[in-house]
């Protein structure tokens, strides 16, 4: 019998937490803190080749301070650890990643990486979680409270416009971005208008022949270099409304404004930072405004934002009609042994660490409960 063939190994856990980046450490922190063990009370999974979440995907040429703060997990100023004093020099990248490990090694997690979540499914009174590792291998781990926490980085969103299928150059998403030396000479369209596309005009500025920025609303520049507190606070609202009501969520920037660094007020100064509506269409050789402009694109680079990657959920059958999940507190209102941490309201980095000792504080009365049942 081959390995790709061999029975899947069974094990069972108290509480798996599915992804190990900010939302998924923040939890696993505030379990052990609970008095769960590691590795054996608590398994923590994470499809990612290393730590660092979805940050150790980010292009080079990124650094703390230019993109959304990141804020320290809990436990890290204990051990030191700060990132407002990281060395900004080095890719962000690298700083999360060296910091996040620090931290799994310092408070013993025993993250499980590479491993795949193939699926969750019911089983009696708990849930099954199904894993694949990169040798094909398949497990199946039984838990009384599953805590997703995968992000959103794996689901990209492109939208679809008429001609995206017929343009002959070359179409790329914000995971595919690595350099801007890739685009040299070449005029780029950049489409959207977060974080990401801002980052993207910068380092092309002087790199590519031309670029040409489009968003499908316009850019809302908030006053200071840092996110506006305020604004953010009826942002997260919005996304706990939609969470609540189990619609898609909305964009964390379009209720925030994105903060006027200076870097970006140059970038504004300049006319880099230039945002025209949304293109009609496209065609072979670029795109075309509503009035009728061609604009000549050798590539586009779709900054189009992310959705949550819950399609190992599928089986769950947790999918409203409005397209999203119905999540009340962190915990989901269709599966009461199913929490998803870094979600909606959550899912800005000002959310995710408080939502880490939330989520803890209500996995462990739900354990509490079925230790109780029975």
């Amino acid at each position: 019998m081959s390995d790709a063939e061999q029975p899947p190994t069974e094990e069972h856990a108290r509480v798996v937490v599915i992804g190990a980046g900010q939302a998924g450490l923040s939890v696993g922190y505030h379990l052990l803190r609970a008095g769960l063990r590691a590795g054996t009370d608590l398994v923590v999974l994470d499809r990612a080749p290393d730590t660092g979440g979805a940050w150790q995907f980010r292009w080079e040429a990124l650094r703390l301070g230019v993109a959304h703060r990141v804020h320290d997990l809990p436990g890290m100023r204990e051990m030191g650890l700060h990132f407002e004093d990281a060395d900004q020099s080095r890719p962000a990248r690298d700083v999360v990643r060296d910091y996040y490990r620090r931290f799994e090694d310092h408070y013993g997690l025993q993250v499980r990486r590479p491993v795949a979540v193939v699926s969750v499914t019911r089983q009696g009174e708990g849930l099954c979680v199904t894993t694949r590792a990169p040798d094909g291998s398949t497990s199946r781990i039984t838990a009384e409270v599953v805590v997703n926490a995968s992000g959103t980085w794996g689901t990209p969103f492109l939208p679809w416009y008429p001609g995206r299928d017929t343009f002959r150059g070359r179409q790329l998403d914000t995971t595919e971005y690595r350099d801007a030396r890739e685009f040299a000479d070449q005029d780029v369209v950049v489409v959207g208008g977060g974080t990401s596309a801002i980052g993207f005009l910068l380092e092309l500025d002087g790199v590519a022949r031309s670029t040409r920025w489009f968003t499908r609303r316009p850019v809302t520049w908030s006053e200071g270099s840092a996110l506006d507190v305020e604004s953010a606070v009826s942002a997260v609202a919005e996304q706990d409304r939609a969470a609540r009501a189990g619609e898609v969520l909305p964009s964390i920037v379009s209720g925030t404004g994105v903060p006027v660094s200076a870097r970006i007020r140059t970038g504004l100064e300049h006319g880099v930072l230039a945002a025209a509506p949304m293109f009609a269409r496209l065609d072979e050789t670029g795109v075309v405004t509503a009035e009728g402009e061609h604009v000549h694109a050798d590539a586009i680079i779709w900054a189009t934002g992310f959705r949550a990657d819950l399609r190992h959920l599928a089986p769950l059958h947790l999918r409203t009609g409005s397209g999203g999940v119905a999540v009340v507190g962190g915990r989901a209102v269709d599966e009461p042994r199913l929490f998803l941490a870094g979600y909606g309201p959550q899912a800005s980095t000002i959310g995710a660490n408080r939502a880490g000792r939330l989520i803890a504080r209500q996995v462990v009365a739900a354990l509490a409960e079925t230790r109780d049942s029975r």
